[in-house]
């Protein structure tokens, strides 16, 4: 049995499958893409003893992928908070570590959303596996138009304009095209977003997020077990989740998440502030996702995230780098995407970002978004402890 220890960081992390997967299962991907996470971590994958996975199709999936990747794990957890699981996740696996319950957990999610007949027949699969008795009746395109409501809210509470929406996927569009790994790295300007085909008033359809397949993994353990097997072992310095709605018809206010309470309890436990950040990866299902995340994060006060991500500030060049691989909605999104955005921030950590490297990054906030607004998670990472 393992010895209780303290503090956790973060070891190798994979990618495989992206944009495309080619026929490829997704069982398939994620073992490749754990493959790469247990390889990088100076680790066979007879060391991983703890796995904690979920799917958007299957309430069994951790005993899938462990028979899958032939591993035993004395610890599982296979809990789904919808996007925001793989970062609810590293307190799950910080705590089973300094529980003693196991030592190094692989942490790993893909999907191949892209080679199914069409999101129709996602959103029907999701309705089936989740109703929604209050809102379902209506026939809402969702989650599209959940957002949208958020959105229109916004828009009309503090003044946001379409503009400042779209400003977030130009700039999303911009790092993308610094990254090789990125889907969509054509040009894209606040005209092209605004003049595209309207999903969900006032949503279009360059303010959705991608489709598209991929996997990511990356493993967890220890914080001085980090340090002997990884010459740049990223540290956790905080985390937090909190969930207080399910249905977008049941939150209190459209424009304020349990993001201010999973950011205040992971910087509380960091010790740090929002200005000792250096990257931010938010999870951008929809372009007013980082705006509201952004001012309940407490990177700005509430109403003034449409004039934050304006003028070029969040782009390549601005002072404030936000989801530098390009985001859900340039990189790619397979159905759930927060484990991107920890896989990206860990790149920069390390210098490893290629030509959107942000200079001197030694700290990041990453966060992510599940369901409708409802379960939030933030982590603060840092290349130092």
């Amino acid at each position: 049995m393992s010895t209780r220890t303290e503090g956790v960081s973060i070891l190798g992390t994979g990618l495989a499958g992206l944009g495309h997967a080619g026929g490829r299962s997704e069982q398939e991907i994620i073992a490749q893409a754990a493959g790469k996470a247990v390889a990088a971590s100076g680790l066979e994958l007879a060391d991983i003893d703890g796995l904690v996975t979920s799917s958007l199709t299957s309430p069994w999936w951790v005993m899938r992928m462990a028979e899958y990747l032939g591993i035993r794990p004395r610890f599982s957890d296979t809990t789904m908070f919808g996007g925001s699981s793989f970062i609810a996740d590293i307190k799950t696996a910080k705590l089973a570590i300094e529980a003693g319950e196991c030592e190094n957990v692989l942490i790993c999610y893909g999907a191949t959303p892209r080679s199914a007949p069409s999101s129709t027949a996602i959103n029907d699969m999701r309705a089936a596996l989740d109703p929604q008795p209050y809102e379902q009746v209506y026939k809402p395109f969702n989650p599209a138009s959940s957002y949208a409501l958020a959105a229109a809210r916004h828009m009309h509470e503090f003044g946001t304009t379409r503009e400042q929406l779209a400003a977030v996927a130009v700039a999303a569009r911009k790092w993308a095209q610094l990254n090789p790994d990125a889907f969509s790295r054509d040009e894209l300007t606040i005209d092209d977003v605004l003049g595209s085909k309207m999903i969900s008033d006032p949503i279009t359809v360059r303010d959705c997020c991608l489709v598209t397949d991929g996997a990511g993994a990356f493993v967890v353990t220890s914080a001085d077990r980090a340090e002997k097997l990884h010459t740049k072992p990223i540290h956790v310095l905080g985390t937090g989740h909190a969930h207080w709605h399910r249905q977008i018809s049941c939150m209190e206010n459209l424009t304020v998440t349990p993001a201010v309470e999973s950011g205040s309890r992971a910087f509380a436990e960091s010790g740090l502030r929002p200005d000792e950040i250096d990257v931010v990866e938010l999870y951008d299902a929809f372009t007013i996702n980082p705006i509201l995340f952004l001012e309940d994060l407490g990177f700005c006060a509430k109403g003034e995230g449409g004039e934050f991500v304006s003028d070029g500030r969040i782009e390549p060049g601005g002072d404030f780098p936000l989801n530098t691989n390009g985001g859900g909605l340039s990189f790619g999104h397979p159905g759930m995407y927060s484990i991107f955005l920890v896989i990206e921030a860990v790149a920069q950590l390390r210098g490893e970002s290629g030509d959107a490297q942000v200079s001197d990054a030694e700290t990041a906030l990453v966060h992510g978004n599940g369901g409708v607004l409802s379960s939030q998670a933030t982590a603060i990472l840092s290349a130092t402890r």
